[in-house]
């Protein structure tokens, strides 16, 4: 252990150029230190007018630093030599696998200290002393320990590669730029290593921007992600209050239900057992006036018998008891029709609702991130198609559904739809059973006059024949109107002419959330014939408006 920290405290004092104990040690503005003549002889084989730098950190300084000996270290080197200093273990010189070796040393080679560019070849310590003794050496760029060499070797030349062509972005070597590159733009590989590491620094400027850019980015998207978190539980909680409180309402009306139920039925089951109470009393009396008369009627004396019979009249009148007559109820089965009507509109009503709530749902969309490009191919358009089926409750009754709800046709007579205030009565239109939100995409095969192609609100106007009911004339749907020679499209009153190649087949496609609404004419080929731009407030459902008797449309 005392070796190993004397080792520690001799690396900690060694000069990097010379690999000795420092000498006279000075401190260079980067931190480092070296032997004063170390540095001195380093810097004068520079340009002594130009650029000067750290052998071990490359950090430049202009003007050439002035410099002073670092009194604190020198007094710690004189220290660590009273208490003695230790050589490091001669195996711990000897280059491995991972290590530049000497390419002096003969035998086992040793570890090089030091690389030169000029030779070009690396050294270890007892080869490297030359170029700090000899004044030619001195002049040669020295470098850290490196495998490399070779690669500043030119391969044509065998000449140290010393020169940069800009024109061909390569290092050559000076007899390369009085050859094959006479003429370019050469400069020396310091001029260009300078330039290249001013671009350097500045690159290095901006990825460190980027980075601490980055790092607010992070932060600021981890307190978004804590913010969700807090908002989606809350409104978990809330919810989940809301639905309670919906369901022990309905309890409630479910517990007053029953109560009324069973009020009812004891209110009017005590009328009836007290009119059964009196009409049996009158019955056990009648029997009695009956077996009494019964007796009499047996009496032979005459005389007696007219005495004792009461008159005709009498008789009459104690015979008075009112008929019953039933009302043709059925009890409370009227109640549980009654019942069954609420379920149905609750669930209609939660069928409404349910799709604004998922709507608000999907809307939850916190990073602003660009819209996705619509497709361009059919295929690409037909990754979201959707299936589409009208719902009969809309349909106009001139209009007959078939092919399971997919396909329209007009008819010369009303069909038996059952009455429904979703109905349109006064436009042959129909809207889809589906809501559409998201990215949808659906096609359309017409046949006849032509046909309306829309989606509407839920909430547009069906009764009566006003621009309120009809698709595009109103600011609750938009419409494209085909006929068998052009197109035209509505929204709110307005109409945009178009002009588009003829086909019985038009492509709708849906981007809800980017408030896209785009109508493609079909054939071999897709071709735009229009597009909108809005914002969609509320979820859209598909329309199909058919123009005559016989004319049909169907979602293919």
């Amino acid at each position: 252990m005392a070796q190993t920290g004397d080792q520690l405290n001799q690396d900690i004092v060694s000069c990097s150029i010379c690999l000795d104990v420092l000498k006279d040690p000075v401190t260079i503005p980067c931190g480092h230190s070296y032997c004063i003549n170390c540095i001195k002889v380093h810097w004068d084989g520079e340009d002594p007018k130009g650029i000067h730098s750290c052998p071990q950190c490359r950090k430049t300084f202009t003007p050439r630093p002035v410099l002073v000996k670092n009194t604190m270290l020198a007094d710690l080197v004189e220290q660590l030599k009273k208490t003695g200093l230790q050589a490091a273990p001669a195996d711990h010189c000897y280059a491995g696998a991972e290590d530049v070796a000497c390419d002096f040393c003969s035998g086992r080679k040793l570890k090089a200290i030091k690389s030169c560019l000029s030779c070009p070849a690396s050294y270890c310590k007892k080869h490297l002393q030359p170029h700090y003794d000899v004044a030619p050496l001195r002049k040669h760029k020295l470098v850290e320990p490196s495998k490399k060499l070779q690669e500043n070797i030119c391969s044509v030349h065998d000449e140290v590669m010393k020169m940069f062509c800009r024109t061909d972005q390569k290092s050559i070597c000076y007899l390369c730029s009085v050859d094959e590159h006479k003429g370019h733009d050469t400069v020396s590989a310091a001029v260009e290593r300078t330039e290249r590491q001013r671009e350097l620094e500045g690159s290095r400027q901006q990825i460190q921007q980027r980075i601490q850019d980055a790092e607010k980015d992070v932060k600021l998207l981890q307190q978004e992600l804590e913010a969700i978190h807090q908002s989606a539980d809350k409104t978990e909680e809330d919810s989940e209050k809301i639905f309670t409180e919906l369901i022990r309402l309905l309890q409630k009306r479910s517990s007053d239900v029953k109560q009324q139920i069973r009020s009812q039925q004891e209110a009017e089951g005590s009328r009836v057992k007290e009119l059964q109470k009196k009409l049996e009393q009158e019955i056990t009396e009648l029997k009695r006036k009956d077996a009494e008369l019964k007796q009499l009627s047996h009496t032979e004396d005459h005389s007696q018998f007219l005495l004792s019979c009461p008159s005709v009249s009498a008789l009459r009148g104690s015979t008075h008891s009112p008929s019953i007559k039933i009302r043709p109820l059925r009890h409370f089965e009227d109640v549980t029709a009654a019942v069954s009507e609420l379920r149905d509109k609750l669930q209609d009503i939660l069928r409404e609702e349910w799709t604004n709530i998922s709507l608000r749902v999907t809307e939850v969309d916190v990073l602003l991130s660009q819209p996705e490009p619509e497709p361009k191919s059919r295929a690409d358009f037909l990754k979201y198609s959707c299936e589409i089926t009208l719902d009969p409750n809309t349909a106009n009754t001139y209009l007959l559904l078939s092919e399971g709800n997919r396909k329209v046709t007009v008819m010369n007579k009303s069909q038996s739809y059952s009455s429904h205030p979703d109905r349109f009565t006064g436009w042959l239109q129909v809207l889809s059973r589906e809501s559409l939100t998201g990215r949808c995409y659906w096609e359309v095969e017409m046949r006849g006059r032509g046909a309306d192609l829309a989606v509407a609100y839920k909430n547009i106007s069906r009764a009566g024949g006003g621009t309120e009911c009809l698709f595009g004339r109103n600011d609750k749907s938009w419409s494209l109107d085909c006929d068998q020679n052009s197109y035209e499209f509505w929204y709110n009153k307005m109409k945009t002419s178009i002009s588009g190649p003829q086909s019985s087949r038009v492509g709708v496609y849906l981007d809800h959330r980017a408030g896209i609404l785009s109508f493609y004419s079909v054939s071999e080929t897709m071709t735009l014939l229009h597009r909108v731009q809005t914002t969609f407030t509320q979820p859209l459902y598909g329309g199909i408006g058919i123009w005559g008797f016989g004319s049909s449309a169907e979602f293919v």
